[in-house]
């Protein structure tokens, strides 16, 4: 399955397998791209893709990486612990606390690497791993730039963006707690994904705005990939909702943070919000004619030329 990424390599570009550690001991799984006429003695600015939550490296994060190689970049895409080819038994849980750190870990990797300059190291968060790059920053002091694109953050999406009452969130929980025994009583956590082993054809009927949104992308051949097949287990969001993403973005300044979202996405809030608690430098930029899932791979999109300028001048 090495060849089932969703968008081609540039001839331009050299990509290779690497494996390192976080902190936990967990093994990452990384792809390292680099420009193909890499001088050997000089020192590069790199950067850290994280893909959409439930996500994995050989989808959008490839598109990303592969663009920005070419432009003169180092960069490393990985799959979260728990996920694609990383490790963490059982499959598919969410840790809040270990996404985050894998984006340190991502930094311990690239300051090792001989042509990459450790003073500039960049993050790119994609959906969900946006929060997750911003929660890193916010301690993680060696990442000098954070850009996102189609943020979410999932510490408010559990919860519902603030649109549960205090009944509904009572019954989540309780939902949730009561699934725990059945878990122990299985011997493993219930996980239900959301897409099938092999891409459909098209969109099934009955589906909400969101949910159509999700399979349009994931469902399809457009980005399916049998690693990403949607969601984590079930229990995986009580963590989220013990657990508080962007609480202290504002001390990420006087570092910048770009947030860059569709003018027709449904989760612009997310990156309005974190917008309105960032400090400064910071910087909310529109793309036109674009929802929330044209920025995972639609490289007429995706605002490269905008990426470029705001890592080459802050890093």
């Amino acid at each position: 399955m090495k060849n089932d990424y969703i968008k081609e390599l540039s001839s331009q570009v050299e990509r290779k397998s690497v494996t390192y550690q976080n902190r936990y001991g967990f093994q990452i799984a990384g792809d390292l791209y680099s420009p193909k006429n890499r001088n050997e003695v000089k020192k590069y600015p790199a950067l850290i893709i994280g893909a959409p939550y439930g996500g994995v490296k050989e989808q959008g994060p490839c598109v990303y990486a592969d663009e920005l190689a070419q432009r003169g970049f180092i960069v490393l895409t990985f799959d979260q612990s728990f996920m694609g080819e990383s490790e963490g038994n059982p499959r598919h849980v969410s840790s809040p606390d270990i996404f985050t750190e894998n984006f340190s870990a991502g930094v311990d990797f690239l300051g090792l690497q001989k042509f990459v300059d450790r003073e500039k190291i960049g993050v790119i968060g994609i959906c969900g791993s946006g929060g997750f790059a911003l929660s890193a920053a916010q301690v993680d002091t060696r990442i000098k730039a954070i850009a996102t694109a189609s943020m979410y953050d999932m510490s408010e999406a559990i919860r519902g963006s603030g649109q549960l009452d205090q009944t509904a969130l009572q019954s989540l929980k309780e939902k949730l707690s009561m699934q725990r025994w059945k878990d122990t009583e299985n011997g493993y956590p219930e996980y239900i994904p959301s897409f099938p082993i092999e891409p459909l054809k098209e969109v099934p009927e009955g589906l909400d705005s969101t949910s159509e949104l999700w399979f349009r992308f994931y469902g399809l051949k457009r980005g399916h990939h049998p690693r990403a097949r949607g969601g984590f287990t079930t229990t995986s969001s009580l963590t989220q909702l013990n657990f508080r993403l962007l609480d202290y973005i504002h001390e990420i300044s006087p570092r910048p943070i770009l947030f860059i979202m569709g003018d027709r996405a449904h989760s612009k809030h997310y990156s309005e919000m974190a917008y309105a608690k960032a400090l400064w430098p910071k910087e909310l930029y529109v793309v036109e004619d674009a929802d929330h899932i044209d920025l995972y791979d639609r490289t007429d999109r995706i605002p490269f030329d905008k990426l470029e300028s705001f890592f080459k001048e802050n890093l």
